[in-house]
């Protein structure tokens, strides 16, 4: 038992793991941004009254729900050279799980513009602004603040789903815990070091996410402590006018 505490605590502090842990948070950050900027087109497309805009976003969302997302890893890894385009380990790493994400993404971006009431949208049509001004100055703004806890759930979602990228040879935690067990078969104590990392950026992340969103809920009690009667009394028009 000593001996096995021993090479855990040896696996946590070596650099191989250390570096492993990098890559993974590296891999879990860059997906998800892919993901919000596709998810956020997604949504976009949804609002439009366009038919075939609707379309093409129905399809991504059919197409990259219905696949698992190993299969799209390999797919990206191994189709896409035989297009004449070969790409490093990690950016398809990125590329499969963004893409895979945004799919997921759209959903919580959709639900966090669709939570701006109507009535914001009709006041500021009623100053002059465009439709797409309303939605940069008004609708996005708001919809952000919304969505920023499911994000924080997506992204510990999203660390842990990138285990998955050791298949296609990404030298994330997981492969070096792997390849360090094969070497001397102590599999326990490599993937117990491994799991330890894990748990503790999941903590981290969700300790992290608990501050922020007690920080947003602060700043808009604050926010509304600090409105004059006029201004509260606006306020009360607009959620009114936002009933659906």
């Amino acid at each position: 038992m000593i001996n096995t505490s021993r090479f855990i605590i040896d696996y946590v502090i070596s650099a191989p793991f250390a570096d492993g842990a990098l890559i993974t948070i590296a891999v879990s950050l860059a997906s998800l941004l892919v993901g919000m900027a596709v998810g956020l087109l997604l949504a976009m497309l949804q609002e439009i009254r366009w038919a075939p805009c609707r379309i093409a976003a129905f399809s991504y969302l059919w197409l990259f729900r219905g696949t698992p997302v190993l299969f799209q890893l390999i797919f990206v890894f191994n189709v896409l050279p035989s297009f004449g385009i070969v790409l490093p380990g990690f950016v398809c790493a990125v590329l499969a799980l963004g893409l895979n994400e945004g799919a997921y993404m759209a959903e919580i971006m959709r639900s966090g513009i669709h939570a701006v009431g109507r009535g914001q949208r009709q006041a500021a049509r009623a100053l002059g602004m465009k439709d797409r001004q309303v939605m940069r100055y008004v609708v996005l703004p708001q919809a952000l603040r919304i969505i920023i806890p499911p994000i924080g759930n997506q992204f510990i979602g999203m660390l842990k789903l990138s285990a998955l990228v050791s298949v296609i040879a990404v030298n994330d935690l997981l492969l070096v815990a792997n390849q360090t067990a094969s070497a001397n078969f102590r599999y326990l104590e490599a993937l117990s070091a491994a799991g330890i990392y894990y748990l503790a950026m999941t903590t981290v992340l969700m300790i992290g996410q608990a501050v922020l969103e007690r920080a947003l809920r602060h700043r808009r009690r604050s926010a509304i402590v600090r409105m004059s009667f006029s201004q509260r009394l606006l306020g009360m028009v607009v959620n009114a006018g936002s009933v659906r």
